[in-house]
């Protein structure tokens, strides 16, 4: 032992930091057994009724607490007066002493529950367009059926998340198709219409439906094949007919309906898209196509992570949208 230099005792939690207990790590040689009869010491002031509490004697406590003293190299209690009390080292030490405890304790329970898919972390992937409407309301409906999963968010487009998906940095992407339903779950969770997004100061900003055909001789904002593919076919088949000027090839949404703001153009976009109310666009439904805009939760047949199909049962009871 050290002696009952109390000073020295501080000095050595701040000269040794690999053998505190820090971040809930001990010295290996310590058991719980150890942690748990000094953190009783501490809390009675008294070995006697210490043992008492642990059912136990007092002589193997006081061997136990010892051990405990040359293990971790520091004295922890000060004997000398009618009440046992804590050195500064061992006040120290309590602290982590009760949070190893309290780790070791509810250790189990916390297994069951990620076992049982209660817990844990569940990472999400989500195109840009997505956040528009359905992610908000899908997020609520998973904080509220599952408190204990930690949702982790990451924005990307579509074919980045079958990437990710298959390398293992995510577990769920809500994305557009096309992908490999042989190699991935899926199931619909959202679809809407396409709207046409107009300058307000343009000759199309009048409400009502609009035909496609009126796009004949406009600019249009297209999207780019590559990253946004899902909507650069989608509406190349639409306007397939249609004898159009285009200049720039874009993948959000939201810098789409900047450049219609500023005149440089229309563009087709999500339903949703109106929700973010931008200043100087003008939106009309187009009249008689059909082609649904969709969005799928998509999954790993062979993913293990039980939060993740506790998160996509929910997916089935989620409510509609207001």
């Amino acid at each position: 032992m050290t002696g009952k230099d109390d000073a020295g005792s501080v000095s050595w939690l701040r000269d040794r930091p690999q053998r505190r207990a820090d971040a809930g790590r001990l010295d290996p040689m310590v058991s719980l057994e150890q942690v748990r009869g000094f953190v009783t010491v501490a809390e009675e002031g008294s070995f006697r009724r210490a043992a008492d509490r642990l059912r136990m004697t007092q002589p193997p406590l006081s061997r136990q607490i010892q051990k405990l003293e040359r293990d971790i190299g520091v004295e922890l209690f000060d004997r000398g007066q009618r009440q046992v009390q804590l050195t500064p080292a061992g006040e120290v030490f309590l602290i982590e002493a009760r949070r190893l405890l309290a780790l070791a304790e509810g250790a189990p329970d916390t297994a069951r529950l990620v076992a049982a898919g209660g817990a844990g972390k569940v990472r999400i992937g989500f195109t840009a367009a997505s956040g528009f409407g359905f992610l908000g309301r899908f997020l609520n409906h998973v904080e509220q059926g599952l408190p204990g999963v930690e949702v982790v968010l990451r924005e990307m487009v579509s074919s980045a998340q079958f990437e990710n998906l298959r390398s293992g940095t995510l577990d769920l992407a809500l994305a557009r198709p096309p992908f490999d339903r042989t190699e991935f779950d899926c199931e619909l969770v959202h679809s809407e219409h396409l709207m046409l997004a107009v300058p307000e100061a343009h000759r199309l900003a009048a409400e009502g439906p609009i035909a496609v055909e009126e796009l004949g001789g406009e600019t249009l904002l297209v999207y780019a094949p590559g990253p946004a593919r899902y909507f650069a076919d989608l509406v190349a088949g639409i306007l397939a007919a249609v004898p159009y000027t285009s200049t720039h090839e874009l993948t959000q949404v939201h810098t789409m309906l900047a450049l219609v703001a500023a005149g440089r153009g229309l563009a087709l976009v999500p339903e949703t898209a109106g929700h973010l109310h931008p200043d100087g666009v003008r939106f009309r439904p187009l009249d008689a196509v059909d082609d649904p805009v969709v969005l799928y939760a998509v999954w790993r047949r062979d993913c293990a992570n039980p939060a993740l199909h506790r998160v996509v049962r929910l997916l089935g009871s989620l409510p509609p949208a207001q």
